[in-house]
């Protein structure tokens, strides 16, 4: 006499497969972050610690490159105080509300120039040319038409972080399978819902790339454009080290704004991987 077996559909269960496949690769990224720490970190101290022996031994004159401990003794003196904080609080205020800017213009442009190739084409040129210009040659004509108040400085932080999130949303945008948007339309979704439901998502890891690059862009330019004319900031106090010879300031500066970028940097370079994860999903659902 034969039994039947009991299977889990039978049950009322329903059998989940394992996606070994997806463990795989999350362990293999997961090695592969850990092998670049492990070259990248002691290629840090490698550099750190010639910074502290140069001058040391006499081999680099201590008053133009003091060393690593009189650097970090200063930076930490200047955090106690909180006079460096300031600055960077000050920096960080301007690149945010440049950096916003961009992508509130760059994004709604960059989709439309993707999907409307009409408008692309009337519009290419123009943006080609300003693109193409360099932000740090245009900061004369920023400061003589905006003063030297936070709205030139805030302008040019706007300008140079613009074009990466311009252009990474247009690539976005143009990288959209064709049978999403078929499919949209021929379920009766208006252009608002269409750019909202499927082509903003489906190119949102683009423009996450690009605000990443405008980021980094909106950071270098800060600095540069708190040298010219500004009375805060870590640009400021970087050069004002400089003009009073307080050179062991000037690096502790110099550093603050190094590590301020590695930290914005990871955080967007986190952002973009969500992302892109994301869209893996999405993509998956619809197949």
């Amino acid at each position: 006499m034969s039994k039947d077996l009991v299977v889990p559909e039978k049950l009322g269960l329903k059998a989940r497969s394992i996606d070994l496949g997806g463990y795989i690769q999350g362990f293999a990224q997961i090695f592969e972050g850990l092998k670049n720490w492990s070259i990248g970190i002691p290629l840090v101290l490698v550099f750190f610690a010639l910074w502290e022996l140069l001058p040391r031994l006499g081999l680099v004159d201590a008053l133009i490159l003091p060393t690593f401990s009189d650097t970090i003794k200063v930076l930490y003196d200047l955090i106690v105080s909180g006079k460096l904080l300031l600055h960077v609080l000050v920096s960080l205020q301007r690149t945010i509300a440049g950096f916003a800017l961009s992508v509130l213009v760059g994004v709604p442009l960059g989709l439309l120039m993707g999907h409307y190739r009409q408008f692309e084409k009337i519009s290419d040129i123009l943006v080609q040319s300003l693109r193409n210009t360099s932000t740090f040659a245009l900061m004369p004509i920023f400061l003589l038409v905006l003063g030297l108040g936070e709205s030139s400085k805030i302008a040019i932080i706007f300008y140079g972080a613009l074009w990466q999130i311009l252009m990474n949303t247009i690539s976005g945008v143009k990288s959209v399978d064709p049978i999403y948007i078929k499919a949209a339309r021929s379920m009766g979704l208006s252009e608002k819902d269409l750019f909202i439901k499927v082509i903003l998502p489906a190119s949102f890891p683009s423009i996450v790339i690009g605000a990443r690059l405008g980021a980094k862009i909106a950071l270098m330019v800060v600095i540069a454009a708190e040298m010219i004319g500004a009375k805060s900031g870590l640009g400021f106090f970087i050069q004002n080290a400089q003009y009073n010879f307080l050179i062991p300031e000037m690096y502790a500066g110099i550093l603050t704004m190094s590590i301020l970028g590695l930290i914005i940097n990871y955080l967007l370079v986190w952002l973009e991987r969500k992302a892109t994860y994301w869209k893996g999903d999405l993509s998956g659902s619809i197949h």
